[in-house]
């Protein structure tokens, strides 16, 4: 099933795509719902970020040749940081590059969905608390991530977070690619059997810090080949069984149409 978020006719609606049929979600994603009319087709809308986390977790270095790219070790536990919720944004909106920095790269990324509110998950248990996949760009300014130290400014700016384009529930991540483009130009290529740590032992350990909430999102990190973007790129990032979610790049301040909420 995939899970839509999305914009049609001045309203924001939550829906069910299938094929190319929009249908409205009634209830709850989160509890009880079901499928309720047709709302649109899905060239009539305009796509949103399918869900609004209270925070996005990510992990760092969790494939070993984009450690090394970096010259960085292999971590022995998962390493977590934070991304700002103001940082999400959905498909076809904006990249911005940041003033504050020269050398902005992209990471494309397989993204969870938690579904239920959980602390304490074992491994065994991890699958049930999960929603659903979608697809995410890592956007990072690299001189600041460098510089600083440690993460949170390098990766937080607002627009470093595209999610999308859908929620898929059925997907089998274990063994999927994770690929993105510039330009049409192919930059990553790797899969998720390749992710040091598995999504079962990075819900483990996050939740055994801190409580996840429904909608929370968590990053599992980043094949190799990431690299920068200029202002007019186009930026792609495609799941095995998930979809593309495409974001075109430009310079802060630049004017063009209001992001969309």
């Amino acid at each position: 099933m995939k899970i839509a978020r999305f914009l049609y006719r001045g309203i924001v609606t939550t829906g069910i795509l299938e094929r190319d049929q929009l249908y409205r979600l009634e209830g709850d994603i989160f509890r009880e719902w079901q499928r309720g009319a047709p709302v649109a087709r899905l060239a009539e809308v305009q796509l949103l970020p399918p869900v609004r986390p209270s925070k996005i977790v990510c992990v760092g270095r969790n494939y070993a040749e984009h450690a090394a790219e970096h010259n960085a070790e292999v971590p022995k536990e998962p390493l977590f940081f934070l991304k700002p919720p103001s940082a999400v944004i959905g498909p076809d909106d904006f990249i911005e590059l940041p003033r504050l920095s020269q050398q902005v790269e992209h990471e494309a990324e397989l993204a969870v969905v938690i579904g239920r509110r959980c602390r304490h998950v074992s491994p065994e248990a991890a699958w049930e608390v999960i929603l659903g996949y979608t697809c995410a760009n890592d956007v990072t300014a690299r001189d600041l991530q460098f510089s600083d130290g440690q993460w949170t400014r390098g990766k937080g700016f607002d627009t470093f977070c595209p999610l999308g384009p859908y929620i898929v529930t059925d997907l089998d991540p274990r063994a999927v690619d994770v690929i993105s483009r510039v330009n049409g130009e192919v930059r990553q290529h790797g899969n998720t059997r390749d992710m040091v740590f598995s999504i079962p032992q990075l819900i483990a350990a996050i939740t055994a810090v801190m409580t996840l909430e429904p909608g929370d999102v968590l990053l599992t990190g980043t094949p190799a080949g990431v690299g920068p973007l200029r202002p007019g790129d186009v930026v792609e990032v495609e799941v095995e069984g998930i979809g593309v979610l495409r974001n075109p790049v430009r310079a802060e301040g630049e004017e063009t149409e209001t992001q969309r909420c």
